[in-house]
């Protein structure tokens, strides 16, 4: 529903649509091409409100995600820029529309709902350690399952990554054990079962940290 500007659009329209949609950055297109985001610092930097988007500098122009891609990168790239809105391309780099934190926040929410109560554990593993099948079985033989998965890169590390593993049961001891006989790190464990102010704290602190 947040539409995107053209370079013909004066920044003070720009301004208007940013407090309009609630936002700090809007998509900037010519010819449905994505040309990157505008933000309010740049046209308060700008200090031309009433000429176009042409005369204002702005940036983010490698900043999207494609439109087969997993909403799992929608929150990867905003976090990672800070932004609040993540522009969607076609393989063309035709802009098709924007997806917003608040949206990407409810897609995992549903998400989580459908999967039910359960644990998150997050394993540090070299890349080449990698494999989902064994890390499976692994969980398999304590009469659990992976509801769902995710693999992102080792911020501390850059040849080692970070593997988050939703687990259909909260009572995650003899897992663990399993998983440090068998030489992997856990660096985090999070149980559904813990009170709503622990899920509350920590999506309160992912909003924080990307400056809504």
């Amino acid at each position: 529903m947040i539409p995107p500007l053209k370079l013909s659009d004066t920044p003070a329209k720009a301004v208007r649509w940013m407090e309009e949609f609630r936002v700090n950055q809007l998509p900037v297109v010519k010819l449905r091409q994505f040309l990157g985001l505008i933000t309010e610092e740049d046209i308060l930097e700008a200090k031309v409100a009433h000429e176009s988007l042409q005369t204002v500098p702005f940036g983010y122009e490698d900043v999207f995600v494609l439109h087969n891609q997993h909403f799992y990168n929608v929150m990867e790239t905003a976090i990672k820029n800070k932004v609040q809105v993540v522009p969607v391309l076609d393989e063309q780099r035709e802009f098709l529309g924007v997806i917003t934190v608040n949206d990407t926040i409810s897609a995992f929410g549903q998400m989580s709902a459908l999967q039910g109560q359960g644990g998150i554990l997050v394993l540090s593993m070299n890349e080449r350690d990698y494999s989902l099948t064994e890390i499976s079985r692994l969980v398999e033989s304590n009469n659990a399952k992976i509801l769902s998965s995710y693999v992102s890169p080792d911020e501390v590390d850059p040849f080692r990554i970070r593997l988050t593993l939703k687990i259909n049961t909260s009572d995650l001891k003899r897992i663990i054990a399993t998983f440090e006989r068998f030489n992997y790190r856990i660096t985090a464990q999070y149980q559904d079962a813990t009170e709503e102010k622990d899920d509350q704290d920590r999506l309160d602190m992912l909003l924080r940290f990307i400056n809504i």
